[in-house]
């Protein structure tokens, strides 16, 4: 039992980083516009987060864990957002290619956080926010220490755990139930016809592109502040999850409600090799783990196929999905 605990409670916080990720990229690729750049992005938001909550813990006397919340989600906002406004303007004002356009915004996103964060790390391995890390890692009052199991698998995360799940569940109302979502689906699977009933489909691909992005950078954020314990350090992780991030759009099918559980699903099966040993009493040969590790990536694609196979309407993504909007052609 307390195998199956740990398990839920590492996946857990783990599924977030990626289901933030997920939903920005859902929400870009709902508009027609496929950013492969969402590894950069989460570079951008979780560096951007860090730096300006150390520099503020650094540098104020009696710096307040509140303000240290707000600026560094500013900041991540700020920076994440830029970073979809630059894939913005490649590719729906100059119409560059979309998968060439996001590979060269990862690598500008983590080349840019890189290059900075040398000045923080100024010769160690890893530096730390420890403020910052207290206050996105508060656990709510009471229900976090009084419900037994419960709380030890439901209440015991950061407030952008819970945040996640409400984003994804309104981001399911609004494409589901307002006209703001319909107008967006409609640009997503034919721009053409959008633009002729008076749909501005240009600011609907860069409004959701650049939200995207930001919701992405919260997932970059998350892992930086809560999950890495407010260290940032010179890995390379957050390339992997960002990847992670973009086959979790491929799974839940581009639904925002899918999201939730699959990212968690996602989290269970990335920490398999760690727990499913433990719990099944065997021993797993240390090569097999690297193997194992491959079971998130092996199911999207057998969703992927399943999907393909059924055909079903609901369960594919947008028609007009990575293809440049020319009005002259209309």
């Amino acid at each position: 039992m307390e195998n199956l605990i740990a398990w839920i409670i590492r996946a857990i916080p783990f599924g977030t980083i990626i289901m933030y990720g997920a939903m920005g990229e859902i929400l870009t690729e709902k508009s027609g516009n496929l950013n492969l750049g969402v590894p950069g992005i989460m570079y951008l938001g979780g560096f951007a987060g860090f730096a300006s909550s150390y520099y503020y813990e650094k540098l104020m006397p009696n710096p307040n864990a509140v303000v240290c919340v707000i600026i560094a989600l500013v900041c991540c906002l700020a920076a994440s957002m830029l970073g979809g406004l630059i894939f913005s303007f490649l590719t729906i004002t100059l119409r560059a290619n979309q998968n060439v356009t996001g590979l060269a915004l990862t690598i500008f996103g983590m080349g840019v956080a890189n290059f900075f964060g040398v000045f923080i790390l100024n010769g160690a391995s890893y530096t730390a926010a420890p403020l910052a890390n207290s206050a996105f890692a508060q656990k709510i009052p009471v229900l976090s220490s009084k419900l037994g199991v419960v709380s030890q698998t439901v209440f015991s995360y950061g407030f952008l755990v819970y945040a996640a799940i409400i984003i994804a569940v309104i981001f399911h109302l609004i494409l589901n139930k307002t006209r703001v979502g319909l107008n967006l689906r409609a640009v997503g699977e034919n721009p053409a016809t959008a633009d002729a009933a008076g749909i501005s489909v240009t600011r609907y691909k860069y409004l959701a592109t650049c939200i995207g992005a930001g919701l992405s950078g919260i997932g970059g954020l998350y892992y930086v502040l809560d999950y890495n314990q407010g260290i940032w350090a010179t890995t390379e992780q957050i390339e992997a999850l960002g990847w992670l991030a973009v086959a979790l759009v491929i799974f839940t099918t581009w639904k925002p409600l899918n999201a939730i559980w699959g990212a968690y699903l996602f989290g269970m099966l990335y920490w398999l090799y760690q727990f499913l040993p433990n719990l099944l009493g065997i021993k797993v040969a240390s090569y097999m783990t690297d193997l194992i590790q491959m079971v998130p990536y092996v199911v999207t694609i057998i969703v992927l196929i399943v999907a393909s196979f059924r055909k079903k309407k609901e369960n594919q993504p947008p028609a007009n999905l990575g293809l440049s909007y020319f009005r002259e052609d209309r």
